[in-house]
């Protein structure tokens, strides 16, 4: 019984010590040197240096001068510790709801765009942290950045054709644009857009009701 007990803890130790410290840190020593920036993260640098994000999950934008991305139901919205859709159903009244609301928004903030909104405009992903849209999504948005930004349409969807991404390897997936990196763009091209000012302390500010 105890000779069996041994060769069992013996067994145990050696798988633990294989697949949980040697196999772990052969794969991230081999992805280190072949792939350095995914294994870091795929972390983004803007002009200076400083890390704006990861080229693998999404974050908000919600000034004109941005092009947007697909809504989140990730924790507060791109939460990557809580990485989740919002798992409501096709007869759900609370997400036709929410795509009606997202729907109307879009509309009035985008009043130049001709075709509908786009669909994944209005749905979350299932992780919640899309990093993508569609070039015909990203092109919806092109007057409304165009006429933040004070430059014509034809410039700014110049720059949205430049960061299409085709399929991977080819034949997987389909062509994207990378939200992040195509803002990052537009602000080396074109400058950054500027933050509206905040309001005075104990000002209320219109449409919140809150101070």
């Amino acid at each position: 019984m105890i000779s069996t007990l041994v060769v069992a803890l013996r067994a145990c130790v050696v798988t633990l010590v294989l697949t949980g410290v040697l196999y772990p840190l052969a794969v991230t020593g081999v992805a280190r040197v072949l792939f350095p920036h995914e294994a870091q993260g795929s972390l983004v640098k803007d002009e200076q240096g400083r890390v704006v994000g990861s080229a693998l999950i999404g974050q908000g934008f919600t000034q004109a001068g941005y092009f947007q991305p697909r809504p989140s139901a990730a924790g507060a919205g791109y939460d990557a510790a809580a990485s989740s859709g919002s798992n409501l159903g096709p007869t759900s009244q609370k997400l036709k709801d929410r795509v009606a609301a997202e729907t109307k928004r879009l509309l009035e903030e985008n009043p130049d765009a001709r075709a509908p909104v786009p669909a994944e405009l209005v749905t979350t992903s299932a992780s919640g942290l899309d990093p993508h849209l569609s070039p015909d999504a990203a092109r919806w948005q092109v007057p409304r950045v165009a006429r933040a930004r004070g430059v014509a349409p034809e410039r700014v969807l110049a720059v949205v054709d430049a960061y299409v991404e085709g399929r991977t390897l080819g034949v997987l997936g389909e062509p994207r644009v990378n939200v992040l990196l195509l803002n990052l763009a537009l602000d080396r091209q074109f400058g950054r857009v500027a933050r509206p000012p905040s309001p005075p302390m104990g000002a209320t500010v219109e449409g919140t009701g809150a101070p």
